[in-house]
Order: structure tokens, then C-alpha cells, then sequence
């Protein structure tokens, strides 16, 4: 199974909760607003998730506090 996970940058207010659930895909700039460690990082919001960090993204969306993050899986 994949899964991607989507940055809503309108929501987004960069409080950096996801960045500190998923360190190894997330980084912060300079504001807090999070960034792709892996693909595109100068904007990127879409973002995929490897299956041992699936469980750190699927609590990133639900602890988001302003419901900026999305969660698609595919199954394969």
C-alpha cells in the first residue's frame, strides 16, 4: 500500500506539529511551514509516505490543529 500525503498551504499556519511526527519526510523553513525532505521541497504539497511512516502520517492529519494535512491511500 502507498499513500501520499497533501499539504492544504491555504489552511496551513506552519505550527509544526507534522514536522515533528514525520522528521525524516518533513522539514521546516525558516516560518515553521513544513517541506518535502525527498521530492521538490521548494513547494511541494504533495508528498508520499513510505508504510513504516504511514501510522506518523495518519496521526499528523488528525493532530493537525487547522485540518491543513490529507491522507490518500492507494492500495496496490
Amino acid at each position: 500500500m502507498s499513500a501520499e500525503l497533501h499539504i492544504d498551504w491555504t489552511r496551513c499556519q506552519g505550527r509544526g506539529l507534522c514536522v515533528e511526527l514525520l522528521p525524516e519526510s518533513l522539514a521546516s523553513d525558516p516560518w515553521g511551514y513544513p517541506l518535502s525532505r525527498t521530492s521538490n521541497p521548494e513547494g511541494s504539497a504533495m508528498l508520499t509516505v513510505s508504510d513504516t511512516q504511514l501510522p506518523a502520517a495518519k496521526e499528523s492529519v488528525k493532530m493537525c490543529p487547522l485540518a491543513a494535512l490529507s491522507l490518500r491511500e492507494e492500495r496496490s
